[in-house]
């Protein structure tokens, strides 16, 4: 799976997905106001985050905003907060390809990634695609309750 069907699987899928483009990353939200995004895909490192050396030719990261929940049950405890280096001690290394991890950065926020997910891992991380969008309904759903 690429790029460019990832951002076609979510666009098609999840209804109201908006997207932007900033600098070799893009944001998927849910709504117009894009309040925060349920996901991403980042094709190149950023001044806060190198570990997945994200500059190797041909790679890129998909991040996920999952529940506490969710998290847990998928690595067995909460993500400890970054360490020193900015990035979190999960004893996981971010440069693996196809592998479901936490994000070295917003792992404490249950953030999940994959890099280069193959069609195999990209079909069983759909549930939390799913699980992510479903939690941006209900965020812009309160917001929207909220300003009402």
């Amino acid at each position: 799976m690429d790029e460019a069907g990832i951002a076609a699987y979510l666009t098609a899928t999840f209804d109201d997905v908006q997207s932007q483009g900033i600098e070799g990353w893009t944001f998927f939200f849910h709504g117009a106001d894009r309040m925060m995004p349920f996901a991403t895909l980042g094709t190149q490192d950023d001044a806060y985050d190198t570990a997945s050396n994200l500059n190797r030719p041909s790679v890129f990261r998909l991040n996920i905003g999952v529940s506490r929940a969710t998290y847990r049950t998928l690595f067995g405890h909460e993500a400890p907060i970054a360490g020193p280096n900015g990035f979190v001690e999960t004893g996981h290394d971010f440069t693996t390809l196809d592998q479901l991890m936490p994000h070295p950065v917003y792992a404490p926020q249950s953030w999940v990634c994959v890099l280069n997910p193959s069609a195999a891992t990209f079909e069983a991380v759909k549930p939390l695609l799913s699980e992510a969008y479903e939690r941006a309904v209900r965020r812009q759903t309160k917001a929207d309750e909220a300003a009402d």
